[in-house]
């Protein structure tokens, strides 16, 4: 029987073989220091890729941006997560519809594009607080981006929830994400905490296994090399086309004297600020910087540092952040970077001019680039009935479309009429006004009411201390717009009136610092409001839930009463339109008016300040309106509207008042 067993035995050993040789070798994305480069199941890689954000492109159009990137050339997405999008409020997650990450990444795959990863926590881009919550400063003493206790608790919260999520898409586990990013550009961070770093080193590598490769991205001065890198973690490097490639590299070889020269940030654009010119960079000078590294057989990410972008998309809703450069630089809604994809995901001549120089390195997909997504002129919406267009069109000639005008009655409401509403569990009391971060209020407005406790014959001067109002604060006597505080601008204003006169400041969140050592951006009356130097005290406090009231139905479902409409200062404008048939993409300009923020069909579309600039139109997806039904408009504009107030919705962008030279015809 033993004898009759050891055939058998064989036979088993000899299939196992068999099954073994078969099988096809593991998955596994790793450096290779002896050779300098990438290997990809063995084999010598090289990626090209480009950085979209999921949190900036409407669901509906993610796999026409993402199939024209990979149209392009690129073989790779880079992809940030923002913690703040996904965690409104400590414990509670939100990842469906646009926020659905997983969704994202599962199209990634299919589209056949590999993922580079940036989980953060913290990632910059421009967006509102560098992607950390805004609840972490409800206690005012925490240090973010440190080993902070109560910084690290949070992150290893958040961590534990995002990360199992990704595990199983990573390369090694036949997904698609071949490399992980910790942290972002932390040696731009004045912490220099190296035991965070470790700590993060720590978390990525027990949620995520030993096999994943983890990397830093930090510019290229010595002492953010110093403070961003950590041993575990592979260092790379961001700059832009201006840079000296040679120098560049030089850069990364002083940390990893080994290994392949990655960029993670090639910057194909620059950003825009609120009332500064529109940024811009020559197509040539970005595609000669890009053959230039590939010559150096250097793996490319088209990206941004703060966000230089393959394509950038819009800052909907409150998400766009600000620098602090000598002074408060907010970032404007559009956050198109004059990227290869424009805004509305129109391939651009520089998108052509990239895509010419990978072709002489690597072959380009078969089959055409997709066109630009078809846009509308839909037309003027009025504030009040006006006549056909263009024979009787309200606006200057210029602002006449081919499309009809689309004339309908508004109704208008000032803001301080609506308070029951937009604030239902009524104010809170306290003798000095709070912060945003006090109330538990991250983004948008807030009211501080309080009565002047003297009668104001003589003008007197309504102030704060520096760098106390953030960021803009509209100031109403006896609902009466008398003028607006701002940040590291104008803090003072004169006033007149008699004791027990309402006096009311609509504080505006312009979005917290998202880069550098000011991320503790704290909103709101930071100090105490003045009068000829004394303090005024016994403040009522109105956390203001707009969003809220107008996903619900507000102001179409029950419009309120208006008071005299036509008046300076914040108010409501609402009407209706319908498109013709069709739910196109269009660009929505505000001629005349100041300053506000702008809903279509409950869809928060982000902040328009055209007195301000560069940007004149807020970039409307056709994803968002209706078809044979109305589309309701809701505007709050913040300092005053022309005589006769319209939108006009137009099939182009405008900045500096002109064509946007990144956004491309359709053909």
């Amino acid at each position: 029987p033993a004898r009759m067993r050891l055939p058998a035995l064989a036979l088993l050993l000899a299939a196992g073989l068999l099954h073994t040789q078969a099988s096809p070798p593991a998955r596994s994305f790793q450096l290779d220091y002896e050779e300098d480069c990438f290997r990809k199941d063995g084999a010598p890689f090289r990626y090209i890729s480009g950085s979209i954000h999921y949190a900036r492109v409407p669901r509906p159009a993610w796999r026409d941006r993402l199939l024209k990137m990979y149209m392009s050339g690129l073989n790779a997405v880079q992809v940030y997560v923002p913690w703040n999008y996904h965690e409104p409020l400590p414990g509670v997650y939100d990842f469906a519809g646009d926020r659905d990450v997983e969704a994202f990444l599962d199209l990634t795959a299919e589209l056949g594009l590999l993922v580079i990863l940036r989980p953060g926590p913290y990632i910059c881009a421009e967006w509102e607080m560098g992607g950390l919550p805004a609840w972490l400063l409800w206690k005012p003493d925490i240090v973010l981006r440190s080993s902070d206790p109560a910084y690290l608790a949070a992150v290893d919260s958040w961590l534990h929830v995002l990360l199992p999520k990704i595990k199983p898409r990573l390369y090694q586990h036949g997904g698609n994400i071949i490399s992980v990013q910790v942290e972002n550009e932390y040696g731009s961070y004045y912490a220099c905490d190296y035991d965070y770093l470790r700590h993060l080193l720590g978390s990525f590598r027990a949620l995520l296994g030993s096999e994943v490769l983890l990397f830093t991205t930090d510019g290229m001065r010595v002492e953010e090399l110093r403070c961003g890198t950590l041993q575990g973690l592979y260092a790379t490097i961001d700059f832009g086309p201006g840079s000296n490639v040679t120098e560049a590299f030089g850069a990364q070889r002083w940390v990893e004297p080994k290994g392949p020269l990655v960029n993670s940030e090639y910057y194909t654009g620059w950003l825009d600020y609120w009332g500064e010119a529109h940024a811009s960079t020559s197509s040539a000078r970005v595609a000669q910087g890009l053959e230039d590294m590939l010559q150096l057989g250097a793996n490319v990410n088209m990206q941004v540092v703060s966000w230089y972008m393959f394509h950038g998309g819009t800052n909907f809703a409150y998400w766009s952040g600000a620098d602090f450069k000598d002074q408060y630089k907010p970032v404007t809604t559009s956050y198109d970077y004059d990227a290869p994809l424009s805004e509305a995901g129109d391939p651009t001549e520089k998108l052509f001019a990239i895509r010419t120089v990978i072709s002489k390195f690597q072959p380009l997909p078969v089959g055409p680039m997709p066109p630009a997504t078809p846009k509308y002129a839909y037309g003027q919406v009025a504030l009040r009935k006006v006549s056909a267009c263009p024979k009787g069109c309200a606006a200057p000639a210029w602002h006449c479309p081919a499309a009809p005008c689309l004339a309908l009655s508004l109704q208008y409401a000032d803001l301080l009429d609506v308070l029951d509403v937009l604030c239902p569990s009524g104010p809170i009391q306290s003798q000095f006004p709070l912060t945003f971060e006090a109330i538990k209020q991250a983004h948008g407005f807030v009211v501080y009411r309080t009565q002047l406790p003297w009668d104001i014959l003589d003008p007197a001067v309504l102030g704060t201390p520096p760098h106390s109002v953030c960021d803009r604060g509209y100031v109403m006597l006896q609902q009466e717009y008398h003028g607006t505080l701002e940040r590291d601008r104008q803090t003072t204003l004169r006033v007149t009136g008699r004791a027990g006169d309402t006096l009311d400041v609509l504080l505006e969140n312009m979005g917290r610092i998202s880069f550098g050592a000011n991320t503790s951006d704290f909103k709101g009356l930071l100090g105490n409001l003045s009068l000829d130097s004394s303090p005024l005290s016994n403040w009522l406090i109105y956390p203001l839930a707009i969003d809220t009231a107008i996903q619900q139905g507000w102001p179409h479902a029950a419009l309120p009463k208006s008071s005299s409409g036509g008046r300076a200062g914040p108010a409501f404008y609402t009407g209706t339109f319908e498109t013709p048939g069709i739910a196109w993409d269009t660009f929505v300009t505000f001629p005349g008016w100041s300053k506000g923020q702008l809903w279509i069909n409950g869809f928060n579309m982000g902040r328009y300040w055209p007195r301000h600039g560069p940007q004149q139109t807020l970039f409307v997806p056709g994803s968002v309106l209706h078809i044979g039904r109305p589309n309701n408009i809701t505007v709050l504009e913040l300092e005053g509207t022309p005589p006769a107030p319209f939108l006009l919705f137009l099939d182009h962008p405008l900045f500096n008042r002109t064509l946007s030279h990144s956004t491309a015809a359709t053909e």
